[in-house]
């Protein structure tokens, strides 16, 4: 699978890497779902950012996690940049999104308790 960050979520939401057109969007918008990772306690404490294709998911996190991350992401990225026009399909995604932030929140409990 794709290291960069920004070309996987490309791939995954259907927009080739090589358009370049959207880049801006999706940046803007990735940058958005890491800091809601962040909220969630996902990630460096600092924050993470990216400013274009050559950040990689191995920067963000050594996780195991990792790909759950990149569902949530795509998904987050999918409904703000181009959400998918039936009713139920949008209802799936916000369902997935929730459950991963509640696991992760629980998750997060768990390393919190065990660090105790």
């Amino acid at each position: 699978m794709e290291e960069s960050i920004l070309k996987t979520v490309k791939q995954l939401i259907g927009v080739p890497v090589e358009t370049t057109d959207f880049d801006l969007d999706l940046i803007v918008h990735i940058n958005s779902v890491f800091a809601v990772l962040n909220q969630l306690g996902i990630g460096p404490s600092e924050g993470f950012e990216i400013t274009g294709d050559t950040e990689v998911w191995s920067s963000f996190t050594d996780s195991k996690k990792l790909a759950g991350i990149k569902s949530y992401m795509v998904m987050k990225v999918k409904l703000m940049f181009d959400p998918p026009q039936n009713a139920a399909t949008i209802e799936s995604y916000k369902e997935l999104i929730r459950e991963f932030e509640f696991r992760s929140h629980i998750e997060g409990d768990k390393e919190e308790n065990q660090n105790d």
